[in-house]
């Protein structure tokens, strides 16, 4: 929907509902899970309106490119809730005080992996074969394209630009597009992306093979915003509506991607492990 359209759906609705032009807009910001920022904004436009139905006020959704802008976001402001990946939220909790309030279910499931990835004709077999290399990170925003796999090197005696013959950062469609073809030795990524990639016909399974899997992760953060975190209402009435997800999917599919099936209510605690590995990297620093 354009920016337009979208604005004067909202105002129909404000007509049609004077309780939810009482209320200010609250700001949904969502990385950039999908290829590119119309398709992304696509996807997770009915969750916005979703959440908007359900607590009686609008809700605006905006794609920020990057992980790591996504938490400075939410920590400044610019957003007041945000669907985020893990070491994002870890670092808006850190910073600026954002708090979880749930977490995306993945096939039924609050966990996923990061790995790392090879091309099958590449001789590599394991992370030991990488030295040399050329080797991709994702944004130094992102959870199983950075701060795992780095923690993971690190535990290994292994620093990554004196190990690898070329450091880059980029998406994770692009590291797992490059190195099907052969332009990237390997690269981090996470098990939902390449999943989706493949299913989506964007790159060929036999193209590519991973050569490490990390422990399971916490699942993407539903965080919201300090200020609002205080708020012991508005967070009932949203836990209510994203706990609510997983049977209105059964009305609506298009209300999340493909395989996420819900979200369960967690709190802090649960992301200690993405904290831990931000503490021993030395990317998150003690207070």
């Amino acid at each position: 929907m354009a920016p337009l359209a979208t604005a004067l759906a909202l105002l129909i609705t404000a007509f049609a509902n004077p309780a939810l032009a009482a209320e200010p807009p609250l700001k949904l910001g969502v990385g950039l899970f999908q290829p590119d920022r119309e398709k992304n904004d696509a996807t997770y436009r009915p969750l916005a309106n979703y959440l908007s139905a359900k607590l009686n006020r609008p809700v605006e959704l905006r794609t920020v490119d990057s992980w790591e802008g996504l938490a400075k976001s939410l920590a400044n402001g610019e957003t007041d809730l945000a669907l985020m990946g893990p070491w994002g939220y870890v670092l808006a909790n850190h910073q600026a005080g954002a708090q979880v309030i749930s977490t995306i279910l993945y096939d039924g499931k609050p966990e996923y992996f990061a790995i790392m990835i090879t091309h099958p004709n590449s001789g590599i077999n394991s992370p030991a074969d990488l030295k040399g290399r050329t080797f991709a990170f994702g944004d130094k925003g992102s959870t199983s394209g950075y701060l795992i796999p780095l923690h993971y090197l690190m535990t290994q005696g292994i620093t990554p630009e004196g190990y690898f013959s070329k450091v880059v950062h980029t998406s994770h469609q692009a590291i797992e597009t490059q190195v099907t073809q052969g332009v990237l030795d390997a690269g981090a990524d996470y098990n939902r992306n390449r999943n989706a990639m493949i299913e989506q016909g964007l790159i060929k399974p036999e193209l590519s093979k991973i050569i490490w899997t990390s422990a399971p992760l916490p699942n993407d953060a539903f965080a919201v915003s300090k200020t609002l975190s205080g708020d012991a209402a508005l967070i009932k009435q949203l836990q209510s509506a994203l706990n609510g997800v997983g049977e209105a999917l059964k009305i609506q599919p298009n209300l999340l991607p493909a395989h996420y099936t819900g979200f369960v209510s967690r709190d802090n605690a649960f992301y200690k492990p993405i904290r831990d590995a931000g503490l021993a990297t030395g990317k998150l620093q003690v207070k």
